[in-house]
């Protein structure tokens, strides 16, 4: 048996910028331990795991050392996977049944997609020890497990160390760490993730969908667009819409396509989906 798999460089229109995410399509759910260790064998951001049962698309998301809930950049390489395999159109929205719920995805153009993710808020988080030498003017958390820290436009922002103990000092698995910026990007930030196995994540959908709503209220804007100076930088632009979801949309790069020469294990009998039953 073989898996038709394709990489994808996501928020990016260059290869090799952006964050990279490998898309695997199955025939049916497979073990949880075997796509856990494809995905610590592929050994990106996340690789994201999509099938089809009673005309839905059913998708996971890990990293290399666990499953997450969410995962924006994954989710738009998944977008352009579809079309990559001819199961999706440019603009004929469809969406995929995940752990965090129904996303709607669309394709607009063969390098361009919009997601829509939910935003849990920003919840307000009293100062620790470790946050001294960044001198936050605000710190919160939220309910994916996400610390934020909003610092001084004048912060450097490119020199934080992603090794630093203090991301693995809290409770939160990740940080986002941003700032107000000036020219084409509203804003800017960057995200460390210990407690989900990465070292730092390029561009992270789900960590803008957190923060864009705060951006738009801040600034009064309907939009905002937003930049990851990592060691691969991207951007994208997010919306909120009525419904209290956010709308990513950015470009995205098919780095190579192939087959998975990997008998899948048998398929799992967790209920995976119940944790968001909607």
């Amino acid at each position: 048996m073989t898996l038709p798999v394709v990489a994808v460089d996501a928020f990016s229109a260059e290869p090799l910028g952006g964050n990279g995410a490998t898309v695997v399509w199955l025939e049916q759910p497979a073990d949880r331990q075997w796509m856990q260790q494809m995905a610590a064998a592929f050994n990106q951001s996340e690789t994201a795991f999509l099938w089809r049962h009673g005309g839905q698309w059913y998708l996971r998301w890990f990293t290399p050392s666990c499953e997450v809930d969410l995962c924006g950049h994954a989710t738009l390489a998944t977008t352009l996977a579809l079309h990559h395999w001819k199961q999706l159109l440019i603009h004929s929205p469809q969406h995929l049944q995940t752990r965090s719920g129904p996303l709607r995805i669309e394709l607009q153009s063969p390098i361009s997609a919009a997601i829509d993710l939910p935003s849990d808020g920003l919840k307000p988080r009293g100062k620790d020890p470790w946050m001294a030498p960044f001198q936050p003017l605000q710190q919160w958390t939220s309910d994916l497990g996400y610390g934020v820290l909003l610092l001084e436009p004048t912060a450097d922002l490119k020199q934080l160390n992603p090794d630093d103990p203090c991301w693995a000092s809290s409770v939160e698995k990740a940080w986002v760490l941003m700032q107000r910026c000036s020219g084409p990007s509203d804003y800017q930030l960057r995200f460390f993730a210990p407690g989900l196995g990465l070292r730092e994540d390029p561009v992270t959908g789900s960590a803008h969908a957190l923060v864009a709503p705060w951006w738009c209220e801040q600034l009064r804007q309907s939009s905002v667009r937003g930049w990851q100076p990592s060691h691969r930088p991207g951007g994208l632009c997010c919306e909120p819409l009525s419904s209290g979801m956010i709308r990513l949309t950015g470009d995205g790069v098919i780095l190579w396509d192939g087959d998975l020469r990997s008998e899948p294990a048998h398929p799992s009998a967790e209920p995976w989906l119940a944790l968001h039953p909607n």
